[in-house]
Order: C-alpha cells, then structure tokens, then sequence
C-alpha cells in the first residue's frame, strides 16, 4: 500500500459574514445567500460543524450543477474543493482512496505515473469526485454506466455528526441511497475507487444517418473490447445525421505524446467553433461543412488519460449576464431510440431552441441506487444549448422542458436531475419511482431535513 497523504489534525475552518455569502452555479443562474461557508480539510471539520449546529446544511463541489443542487437560503454551505487529499493508493490493486472534493484532474496526475486511469467519469475532468458520486456521473466508456459501477466504499457523515463506512456489503442501503443522491443523506467525504489501464486509442469518426445509429451501435459498439470511449453527435437544425466518434485500444505510435492536458491552455479555435455554431446565422451549416471536417481531419492516437483530461475551458465561457450555455439530459430505453429523436427534434424546432448539439451515450442497466437513471439499458441525450435569462426567457425553456421530459416518460424513459428544475412534482415522481426509498432513510437519518438544497426543497420539502 502506496501512502500518498493523509488526513492531518488541522483547525475547524468556519468563516461567517454576518450578511451572508452568496452562491451561484456555473450558468450564473442561481445566486443563493447562505449563512455560513465552511471550507473543510478533514472530517472532523466536517463531523463538528454538523454536531455542534442544528440548521439546515448544503454541499459544494465544482458547481457545474445548474439548478440551485448545492445551496438553499439560510444554510451552512460546505465548500468542498479544498478536501482533495488522497488517503490510500494501491497500483499494484488498482484502487485509490479519495478526499471527496478531489478532482478528476489532480486525481490524474497521482495515477497516471503508473499507467492507470479513472474507470468512470465525466468527459470533462474539472469535477469533484464526490460531486460525480452525489450526481452518479456517467461519461463515454464503452459498457461501464454510471459511476456507482466504479466504487468500492464511501465514507458518509450524516446529520448528527457520525461518521459511517458504506460499501454494497456495510450500510448497502446508505451506499446505493448517497450515491445519485443529491446530498440528500449526508456529507460524502471518502471515495474508494476502481481504476483501469491506461491504454493507448486511436480515434476514429464514422458519419451516417440517425435511424442507421442502432444498428451501427449494435454491430461496431457494444460488446467491443477495443472500444473504450464513444458518444455519437447530432447536430442542429433537424438531428437526422450521427457524428459517431469512437476510441479504440491499438498498437499505433502515438501521435500526441502529451501524457495530460496542461491546465491553463488556450482554446481559442474551440471557442470561436462554439460561438460560431450557436451565434452566426447559418451556424449550423457552417459546423457541418466547415467545423467538423477540419476536427476530425486526423485519427490522433493518444492515451486514455490525455482524452480524459480534457478542460471544461476549451467550452468557452458559460455565462455572461444576459445568457447563458446550459445541458439537459434524457435517457431512453434502447428500443425507443429513434421515436424519442422524432419527438426531440420536433419540440427543439417548434419552439426554435437554440441547440448547439446533442451527444448520444449509452449505458447498461444500473438500477441499484435509488435514484437510478437506467433502469434498463439505455441511450442518453445530452443537449448542449444556449440560452437568454430574463424571467420570459426561463419561462419558455421551461416549457420546452417539460415537454422534453413528457416524451422521455412517454417512451418509458426518464431525465437527469443535476439541470435546472423546471420539471413538476408529478413529473419528477413518474421519472424516479424509486424516490420514495430515498426519502425514508432521509426521514430515518435526517429526520430534522437538515440536508437540502433547491432539488429537494422544489421535490421533497414542497
């Protein structure tokens, strides 16, 4: 056993304003005043500040939520991006254990030195590990599904300030309850994680017909141990033709000898691509005929953790103070693929969304956590738009999603709840059935509500 670092006796850090602090997402649409911020180190910090109070709490990571998932007012939000120590490393087991507020980044960069890689994560590596875990993350490995297929244990403190291990064979039920969970139970504050090898890809791009992507996925895809990471793209206005991109294990010389992304690189072709697509008129066939072909010009060979180490950054900003880029996501089963791209397609052009993509996923069936999102094996649609943020203009997105949800529902579907919360209760009770086991152990461990944010003040305290 590899010791990389370990918790250390440090103050109880709580800093108070008496006017409050205020905090917001990455879409800039959610300002929340919260009493309190505490920044923690170890779980002691995190153990007292919850057995010495007696108010509500709130939990932070990146904040790439987008619908007021990590605050509500009055509260004691705990900042969770400073508790991103690694407690254990084993490359020889291929396990890690992990602070929470770690990112997928930093995490890279202790692993990589031994050739592994995250098993299962999002495509982008700013996020926290923990916020992965509370939101249960997927990303495009091929036949992996969310990331609760990663984890081994959690450590978990809940509303009285005790502290308990969590595993599918200890307090299963607090396991499969905080994972996917929205901080609803307790703080995540230790993650024990499979890892993978580090293999080297090569990419490779097929275009084709939407109805054909099935078929294609069924054929080349599933099933293929060469195939390690694949989304295919639909592109704005009528989403009837498939980007498929798909990274496959070879034996090639590498073409990018980078081992990680650098932070702090300059994506100004990505960004101006961006802009171009969702601002210009004509955006979309200027991607079509100008932007993709010169993406996808080369079939670059690198390793796993290079195109797992790719920037949040290289989007662009999110926000500005009149609009904002935000996501959306719909899982369907796989049968009902292409009815649920008709009725996409029909909703985004009837109330001209101004879509910058859609990226097709696939996951198995994960249906142990309680708010599973692939009760069966599905497709994921991921929408990638933009969007002014006047009350008009949330309250027409608004609209739109929640006919996006009902033609999800419709197809015995369902939508993923880390997005902004225009879904009604109705709608978000046929979507996660499942809820109901969440929201009795919330009343067994947390019987005073003290976990909360705006998901469970809109869901569960309304």
């Amino acid at each position: 056993m590899t010791c990389i670092a370990v918790n250390a006796l440090s103050p109880w850090r709580l800093w108070a304003a008496s006017s409050g602090v205020l905090v917001n997402d990455v879409t800039l649409l959610n300002p929340i005043w919260v009493n309190r911020l505490l920044t923690p180190h170890t779980t002691d910090d995190i153990r007292q500040a919850l057995a010495a109070g007696s108010g509500p709490v709130c939990i932070g990571g990146g904040r790439y939520s987008m619908g007021g998932q990590i605050a509500t007012e009055d509260s004691l939000h705990i900042d969770m991006r400073q508790f991103n120590q690694v407690i254990h490393y084993s490359p020889e087991s291929r396990v890690i254990r992990v602070q929470a507020g770690l990112r997928w980044r930093d995490l890279q960069s202790v692993i990589d030195p031994h050739d592994l890689s995250v098993k299962i994560m999002q495509s982008y590596a700013n996020f926290t590990v923990g916020g992965a875990l509370s939101v249960n993350a997927h990303g495009r490995y091929v036949g992996a599904g969310p990331v609760i297929n990663s984890v081994r244990a959690l450590q978990l403190v809940l509303a009285d300030g005790s502290v308990v291990e969590a595993s599918r064979s200890a307090n299963a039920d607090l396991f499969h309850a905080a994972i996917g969970g929205y901080g609803a139970l307790g703080v995540i504050t230790e993650v024990e994680l499979d890892l993978a090898s580090n293999v080297t890809m090569e990419r490779q791009v097929h275009r084709l017909s939407v109805a054909d992507y099935p078929t294609f996925f069924n054929e080349q895809i599933r099933g293929n141990e060469q195939a390690i990471l694949h989304n295919a793209d639909l592109a704005p206005p009528y989403f009837d033709q498939a980007t498929c991109v798909t990274w496959r294990t070879t034996d090639k010389e590498l073409t990018v000898a980078d081992r990680l992304i650098a932070p702090g690189q300059s994506y100004k072709f990505d960004q101006i691509a961006m802009w171009s697509v969702a601002k210009l008129p004509g955006g979309p066939l200027i991607r079509k005929d100008v932007i993709d072909p010169l993406r996808y010009l080369s079939h670059p060979v690198v390793r796993r953790n290079y195109e797992a180490s790719a920037d949040v950054a290289s989007l662009g900003p999110i926000a500005t103070r009149n609009s904002t880029y935000a996501l959306q996501e719909y899982f369907v089963p796989v049968a009902r693929f292409y009815a649920f791209v008709q009725q996409l397609t029909t909703i985004l052009q009837a109330h001209q969304v101004e879509a910058v993509n859609v990226s097709i996923r696939h996951s198995p069936g994960a249906p142990d956590s309680c708010l599973s999102w692939a009760r069966e094996e599905v497709f994921s649609f991921v929408l990638y738009y933009w969007q002014h943020v006047s009350v008009a203009d949330r309250e027409e997105v608004g609209a739109w999603t929640r006919e996006l949800i009902d033609a999800a529902l419709s197809l015995g579907g369902t939508y993923y709840l880390p997005y902004q919360l225009h879904a009604t209760r109705e709608q978000f009770t046929r979507a996660y059935p499942n809820a109901r086991r969440l929201f009795a152990l919330k009343a067994q461990y947390d019987p005073g509500k003290r976990f909360r944010n705006k998901l469970w003040d809109k869901y569960y305290m309304g």
